[in-house]
């Protein structure tokens, strides 16, 4: 490949890096022609699916800023470059590679820091980022700054307090229902009834300094 022409793919991998939300790294070494259609048809349009050669991936991975790609850029490499829900993607990367195991999930880059392959199987554990969000404000409401803070925290961040409200809802399963938890004692003071609601506050200003 020409300079000029190597210049100019490297700079295409990069913007596509910087502006998708996130992106999975795929071996398809076997995968024929067919099949690779009907991954991108059913990635539809919250990913995009490319195929890189590993050389200018790896540039592209450094001048985006991305550590930790170089050892996982071994054989016929394609990159999901996901622009939307990414548990969603990853769910539909994770169920093709069942029914397709020529497709190997190696690692993938989240909010810019790198996922491994196992990081990548417990995004797609998640629920979607509207049932997740609307659990956490629903657990929130008493506080509407956090609540907003939430509907516009990055995935990553959402997923660690989704941890703080698993916590919280197993000692008060009302949470999960949409609830605000347990009523307090009619004789409890005002601040007695806040502190109830403490731990997932902490837990949300620990993550934002994180």
């Amino acid at each position: 490949m020409a300079r000029p022409d190597k210049a100019a793919a490297v700079k295409e991998v990069v913007d596509a890096f910087h502006a998708a939300d996130g992106a999975v790294l795929t071996e398809y070494r076997g995968l024929t022609v067919a099949q690779l259609q009907e991954l991108r048809r059913a990635l539809g349009e919250n990913a995009n699916y490319a195929v890189v050669k590993n050389t200018l991936a790896k540039l592209a991975a450094t001048e985006a800023g991305i550590e930790g790609f170089d050892d996982l850029l071994t054989g016929p490499t394609a990159i999901a470059f996901i622009n939307g829900d990414v548990v969603e993607a990853a769910k539909g990367l994770r169920e093709f590679a069942k029914a397709n195991p020529a497709l190997v999930i190696k690692g993938g880059v989240l909010d810019g820091k790198p996922l491994d392959a196992k990081e990548v199987s417990k995004l797609a554990d998640l629920e979607s980022r509207e049932v997740l969000m609307g659990k956490l404000a629903g657990a929130m409401l008493a506080s509407l700054s956090q609540a907003v803070y939430l509907l516009n925290a990055p995935l990553s961040q959402a997923a660690r307090l989704a941890g703080a409200l698993q916590a919280k809802a197993e000692q008060d399963p009302s949470i999960l229902a949409g609830g605000a938890g347990t009523p307090a004692p009619a004789d409890a003071a005002p601040a007695e009834a806040a502190a109830e609601d403490a731990p997932v506050a902490d837990e949300a200003a620990e993550s934002t300094e994180a």
